[in-house]
């Protein structure tokens, strides 16, 4: 019989990993990254341990080794198929074997294996990659440590099953290893602040000028969670350069990738302030309708699920539409639908049809098949002058990444593609590689961020007019040469990093000076980002940027159309294999040959446990403590409660314990009624039933538990009528209601919450043409009658549409400034309107609008 010691999952099967610890040093927009991962077979049979993990797409693995018995021993890149050889044979012979290799279907995917790991033994593996960092829209460089990796769909007609459905999940605050993570960071512009949604230690700079710093996880934690490190420098938006100096071995000589050095530029292309935006082109919205759409959008049980929080999304992209475009929605899961037959004029009729049926999708399609929608999508016809623009909304659960990317490659020429990836274990592969293989942008919602202000950025980069004409050109000293490694991009949009890496062959004057010029047409204007930098290259024993080139080689060699043939595969072996970076066709393989004896017993498969996507929850029995008198049928913004099923015995005790202050959120509203909200903790204990958001097929299980909410949240009870009914009903609504901390904070809370609730209603009254009517819906938005805004117009025939437009605007400038990002663009379709209707001289309007607001909004503010 099989004996359970040490760690274990939960089927009892124990987990040899036992902690992983990570180093990151983050020099300038570059993290290298050292992950140790330390393993003990604490079983009486040799193991064979497998880790399937999450990566991030773009990061460039460059070493793996293996520490046993205080001997280093040090992996070498093999062909795919031979690697995979190498290690079932070494293991047939009673050999340690060690291996990593990237996931045939997706790049984000990795599997790193040990065979014959012998009773009692310690194995320390080590994995190190670089990565280009991303910067945020507020300047921060983000680095993501992935933890979570959602199971992904695999459609039927798949020839092999994704490599995640054999991946353990346990419960959160469960997995049977810790993580130890340090950062080192430079700069030299100096560093600001480091923010994470793990607890940090405070930020220790190295160097009195803070060029230099380092920080720390406070303590070591499960790996349950993605880490996330938001790095802010002083100076951010400036164009930079790194030359690196090549090494000079029997394989890397002058003239090779690896000899000579390689230079990373980084551009910020310079754009006018104002842009002009298209008023033209055909927008398609394709959303994931599928089961794990439901999920919660942030950590929390109680918040948002994603399918609401795109359609809100939907709302404020269709009233941001430029007048005389064509749009459509499409939804899919097992299969997909969309609103209309093709694409549709955007009217007012269009418009309302469509928000109609926006409000109707629900996270109900099943699984996630994204190929035939978008093979629908690209069957139609592009309208002439109307160019397509695809923005894709999904958490990216799909098992057929690479074939999903090809197709939207193919279709490249006749559209772009903006993508937006959805929560925690959204595929990076997948949402990065459609968006690169059609010119777009990507974008990530995690934890708490809200999805529009993303997308509504991406909508902006989607109305810039297009870049033309872009070219790196050099100027430098005679008897060198600068070779272009990376594509010359094809598409450039305004705030968006360009990164170019090029390799300088012949002799270097460390002496001399370089210029590197990108250029481009904007609007008709040639525009020209010129950087100029010194010959003397830097120093670097891990090769980074080195390496971060040759993946950059490697990927636009696995993106070509040939890339499935013979010659490419061999170009993309090689290459991998002399610059010592994993790709698709190769793995990192090391052998142990100097064990003492071959390994003997019946090998035992360890699956290394994953942290459960989102809201895959098991629940003991809820000892319920708090009682709601008034059910309710709606929420804030149109989103339905969070409904969950519990099936067990209705509650015996209902105490009010920790009951926080209670609230009616508005008497006068029919989406509120006259419901009362309570706030309390929600204890756990006793039996076991399952909680699922699956109405439709409850899952029954005897044998699992986990922790639920431990903060106060807001929730209502809907008891049946008859108590002895073995099913009850539990809401679950939005965090930000009441604060968690202060009852001095709840009346701002609920403030807040107001305020949010009231700028979307007023965006959801705007026309397609981007005025507002002078109506009681208006006029209950912004806390004044009808007649009250009708007696203060500037003169007695004053147009009503434009008295109400200008009132609108100047409430958003006035009171939702803090959701400008979300209303700036309709709010710009407003100011044009206004503009027409208004003539010359709108500034007296303005400031009959502002007396009857009492608000100060400058007509200049407005862009009056």
């Amino acid at each position: 019989m099989e004996r359970c010691c040490g760690l274990v999952t939960r089927s009892h099967k124990p987990v040899p990993l036992k902690a992983i610890s990570v180093e990151v040093q983050v020099k300038s927009f570059v993290v290298d990254v050292a992950s140790t991962l330390l393993y003990k077979n604490e079983e009486e049979n040799p193991v064979e341990a497998v880790f399937v993990f999450p990566i991030e797409e773009g990061c460039t693995v460059y070493s793996f080794e293996a520490m046993v018995d205080g001997k280093k021993i040090v992996a070498e890149i093999q062909e795919r198929q031979q690697a995979r050889d190498t290690y079932d044979d070494a293991i047939s012979s009673g050999e340690e074997a060690f291996l990593l290799e990237e996931d045939e279907s997706s790049s984000d995917i990795f599997t790193c294996s040990i065979g014959n790991l012998p009773p009692n033994q310690e194995a320390a593996v080590s994995i190190s990659f670089v990565k280009e960092l991303l910067i945020e829209a507020d300047g921060a460089l983000r680095f993501v440590l992935p933890a979570v990796l959602n199971p992904r769909y695999t459609p039927q007609d798949a020839e092999k099953p994704s490599v995640t459905s054999h991946i353990p999940y346990v419960p959160k605050g469960e997995i049977p290893y810790n993580l130890k993570l340090s950062a080192q960071i430079q700069h030299p512009s100096g560093i600001s602040r480091v923010q994470s949604n793990c607890s940090l230690t405070p930020l220790q700079y190295l160097k009195e000028d803070k060029t230099s710093a380092q920080v720390s996880l406070s303590e070591e934690q499960k790996f349950d969670k993605d880490v996330e490190l938001l790095i802010y420098y002083n100076e951010v938006n400036k164009p930079s350069i790194i030359l690196e100096a090549g090494v000079q071995t029997a394989s890397a000589v002058a003239g090779t990738l690896m000899g000579d050095p390689i230079a990373m530029l980084n551009f910020y292309p310079k754009f006018p302030e104002k842009l002009t935006q298209s008023t033209c082109g055909e927008f398609i919205f394709l959303v994931d309708r599928s089961g794990s759409m439901a999920d919660s959008s942030s950590n929390q049980l109680e918040g948002p699920t994603r399918i609401d929080s795109a359609k809100e999304t939907l709302l404020l992209l269709l009233k941001s539409l430029p007048v005389g475009c064509y749009f459509n929605i499409y939804g899919f899961g097992s299969h997909f639908e969309s609103f209309f037959p093709e694409s549709v004029e955007y009217t007012q009729e269009n418009m309302e049809n469509a928000l109609e049926k926006v409000k109707s999708m629900d996270a109900d399609f099943g699984g996630t098949e994204i190929l035939n929608p978008l093979k629908d999508i690209y069957s139609k016809a592009c309208r002439p002058e109307q160019p397509r623009q695809l923005f894709v909304f999904t958490d990216g659960e799909v098992g057929n990444t690479k074939q999903v990317i090809e197709e939207v490659r193919k279709n490249a020429s006749s559209h772009r593609c903006f993508s937006f990836g959805i929560g925690e274990g959204a595929s990076t592969a997948l949402i990065k590689g459609i968006a690169k293989a059609a010119s777009g942008t990507y974008e990530f919602i995690t934890e708490d961020e809200r999805m529009q202000p993303k997308a509504l950025r991406s909508l902006k980069c989607a109305l810039q007019p297009t870049v033309k004409g872009i070219s790196l050109n050099w100027q430098l000293p005679a008897g060198l040469q600068a070779v272009q490694l990376s594509k010359t991009p094809v598409a450039m949009f305004k705030g968006q990093r360009s990164i170019l890496y090029a390799q300088l062959k012949g002799k270097l004057d460390e002496k001399s000076k370089a210029v590197a010029t990108l250029e481009y047409t904007f609007m008709e204007q040639v525009i020209q980002n010129k950087l100029v930098f010194s010959l003397q290259p830097e120093e670097d024993s891990r090769l980074t940027v080195h390496h971060l080139a040759a993946k950059v080689m490697i990927d636009d060699l696995e993106d070509s159309s040939q890339s499935d043939s013979e010659d490419e595969k061999k170009k993309i072996i090689e290459l991998s294999m002399q610059a010592g970076v994993i790709s698709s066709h190769t793995s990192f393989i090391a052998v142990n040959k100097d064990l003492n004896q071959p390994v003997q017993g019946p090998l035992m498969r360890r699956d290394i446990p994953l942290s459960p996507p989102p809201m895959v929850y098991r629940c003991t029995m809820m000892m319920i403590i708090i009682v709601i008198k008034i059910g309710i049928s709606g929420v804030a913004f149109g989103h339905q409660p969070r409904m969950m099923m519990c099936y067990a015995a209705a509650p015996n005790i209902v105490s009010f314990r920790s009951v926080a202050q209670s609230y009616r959120l508005d008497d006068d509203d029919s989406e509120v009624g006259s419901s009362v909200y309570f706030s309390a903790p929600l204890n756990v204990c006793g039996a076991r039933p399952v909680c699922t958001t699956n109405l439709a097929s409850p899952q029954k299980n005897t044998s699992s538990t986990c922790n639920l909410i431990q903060d106060p949240v807001i929730f209502i009870f809907k008891f049946p009528a008859e108590q002895k009914k073995k099913k009850f009903m539990i809401y679950f609504y939005p965090p930000w209601i009441l604060s968690k901390s202060s009852k001095d904070l709840y009346s701002i809370d609920l403030y807040t919450f107001k305020m949010r609730r009231s700028v979307f209603k007023l965006i959801s009254l705007q026309k397609v043409d981007g005025s507002w009517n002078l109506d009681a819906k208006l006029a209950s938005v912004i806390g004044l009658t009808e007649q009250e805004i009708k007696n203060k117009m500037p003169s007695k025939n004053f147009d009503n549409v434009l008295w109400a437009t200008i009132l609108a605007v100047i409430w958003l400038h006035a009171f939702g400034a803090e959701y400008k990002d979300e209303w700036e663009l309709l709010v710009g379709k407003a100011v044009v309107w206004i503009k027409v209707r208004a003539g010359p001289s709108p500034g007296d309007v303005v400031k009959a609008g502002n007396e009857l607001l009492k608000t100060s909004v400058e007509q200049q503010e407005i862009g009056l």
